[in-house]
């Protein structure tokens, strides 16, 4: 065999073993259990650089029901594809902001919603701003058979 044929089959197998960080999973004891500790945390990178954990946090995204007040007609300050926030657009200000600052019926997220999904949803609504407008129908639709929570309380105990 060949040396550029002995190459190339050896890239074929080194492949699946230098595969894409940009979706990666963890399940293990890695996960956050805290909120971020500042904008600059050094877990922000296993979400916002994650494929798979922006893609989760769309999924919660709807699941909670942030939809029916941020969907993609929202207007004002509930337009999270603007990247004109009101409360402050860095890391630890929109993980706070969702955990415990927000108004209305839905205030306290943090005790209903584990800090792990916190981070992913987190890490979706600050992903939207970049998000072009067809991608976004595109998650909607495929998020339409996902339970939907417009009514979600917590879990039930």
């Amino acid at each position: 065999m060949n040396s550029l044929r002995r190459a190339f089959l050896a890239g074929l197998i080194a492949l699946p073993v230098a595969s894409c960080s940009a979706e990666s999973r963890s399940a293990g004891p890695d996960l956050p259990q805290t909120a971020p500790n500042g904008a600059q945390d050094s877990r922000a990178a296993a979400y916002e650089r994650n494929l798979y954990q922006v893609a989760q946090g769309g999924r919660y995204f709807t699941w909670y029901g942030c939809g029916s007040c941020h969907g993609r007609s929202a207007k004002g300050p509930l337009n999270l594809g603007d990247r004109v926030w009101v409360h402050g657009g860095a890391l630890d200000q929109v993980y706070g902001f969702i955990a415990e600052r927000h108004p209305g019926a839905t205030a306290g997220y943090a005790a209903r919603i584990p800090a792990e999904q916190l981070w992913q949803i987190t890490a979706y609504v600050r992903n939207l701003p970049r998000l072009t407008p067809e991608k976004r129908r595109r998650q909607d639709l495929d998020q339409v058979g996902e339970p939907q929570g417009s009514n979600w309380t917590g879990p039930v105990r």
